[in-house]
């Protein structure tokens, strides 16, 4: 694995609240509520990024992540945790109780455990959990000195989770803004089609967006700006944010991806922590069909005497996040249209792996394969930020 391309860290701060639409189709009167997603996906952001440029120009994305303060890079939480807690998988735990006893689909990714310990006989944190107590709080954004040394250990310390500013649980909160029409010739709000709520974003101070740019991209906003920050439209309603330049956190991005390279190269056991959404989509069929895990990437486990051995061992995930995205108009290419909508792996998504192996945008020997539109897809989607992986180190001494 090479290191990618450099890229340029600017800033999006709001100036006012902010709209992001989720996925979902929405008519007043059908359906009363218009859902909202945040952070915003990688074709909002690029979307937004052409508008200030005025061009249809191609450009890479790497983020969009949180920023505090101006200097300081925060990544979503590791699913591989539950609260401080790492799991590791069943098949990797070789002292666990239930190894060799419980039965799963082989099919499917090998559950994850927590780490047993004989000498415990329980464990707060699992007792705060299961009682549902909102008494303790974690980290749910980790700054970058954190993930760094998850990337050299590939574990967090524990006092590592404990929240240090306002904003680590969640850096924004939502407003909720209803909207009414109202009948023409009266002060009545419409029987039909006349009411529905949508929600707004407001994020909270000192917290702000992160964005890497490729190097003709920046180029071109530095000398639109003449290096001074410029203001942006951005969501739904194009409420105006500042788009500034950080060079502070080119050096944290730029660590992060050596220490990651580093594990990359390296043999034996690896965790991929994904970043971004990941999107990892597949045509079958004349269907487009997404999971949670890259379709390249086949399960370890080869207990299916018909089954290909791969490298792919366990999976720690949750929900899917729907992804709204816009493709070029055919007939006018200074248009867009609504396209159909992806189901992305959520961002902090943990992949166990017996060995290391590349996405397939990301791999420089991969072929177009069928269809030929293929290979080039996933390259456009890489290109707008999505399916960002970091690599660490397996160890048994870490857990």
């Amino acid at each position: 694995m090479t290191l990618s391309p450099q890229f340029f860290w600017y800033t999006i701060t709001p100036l006012d609240a902010l709209l992001f639409r989720d996925a979902k189709p929405f008519t007043p009167g059908e359906r009363a509520w218009a859902g909202s997603t945040f952070p915003p996906n990688g074709h909002a952001i690029a979307g937004a990024i052409r508008g200030l440029l005025g061009t249809g120009e191609k450009l890479q994305i790497r983020g969009p992540f949180f920023c505090h303060d101006y200097q300081t890079l925060y990544f979503p939480r590791p699913l591989g945790f539950v609260n401080k807690i790492p799991l590791i998988p069943l098949n990797w735990a070789n002292n666990h109780p239930l190894n060799g006893q419980l039965k799963w689909d082989r099919t499917k990714p090998c559950p994850l455990v927590k780490p047993f310990d004989p000498q415990s006989e329980h464990d707060d944190d699992l007792n705060t959990l299961y009682r549902g107590s909102s008494e303790v709080k974690y980290r749910q954004y980790l700054p970058w000195g954190i993930v760094k040394d998850y990337l050299n250990k590939g574990t967090i310390a524990e006092e590592a989770w404990q929240l240090q500013y306002q904003g680590e649980d969640q850096p924004w909160t939502v407003e909720s803004r209803p909207h009414n029409s109202i009948e023409p010739g009266s002060r009545q709000v419409k029987d039909a089609d006349g009411y529905f709520v949508e929600n707004a974003i407001r994020m909270h101070k000192h917290w702000s967006l992160a964005i890497g740019l490729d190097n003709q991209t920046h180029q071109t906003i530095q000398q639109q700006g003449a290096g001074r920050a410029l203001v942006m439209r951005l969501g739904g309603e194009g409420h105006r944010t500042v788009l500034e330049r950080c060079e502070t956190l080119d050096e944290q991005w730029q660590e992060l991806q050596r220490l990651s390279g580093a594990n990359f190269n390296q043999e034996g056991r690896v965790l991929a922590y994904l970043v971004t959404p990941g999107v990892f989509e597949r045509q079958t069929q004349g269907r487009a069909i997404c999971q949670a895990w890259p379709w390249e990437w086949r399960l370890a486990d080869t207990s299916n005497s018909t089954s290909i051995q791969g490298s792919l061992v366990s999976v720690a995930t949750a929900k899917a996040v729907p992804i709204s995205c816009r493709i070029r108009d055919e007939k006018d290419k200074t248009k867009s249209i609504p396209a159909p909508q992806v189901f992305a792996a959520p961002p902090g998504s943990v992949y166990y792996l017996e060995q290391p192996q590349p996405l397939y945008a990301d791999n420089p020997e991969a072929s177009p394969g069928s269809p030929g539109k293929a290979l080039a897809r996933a390259k456009r989607i890489r290109q707008l930020g999505y399916s960002e992986l970091l690599w660490m180190p397996y160890g048994e001494g870490a857990l």
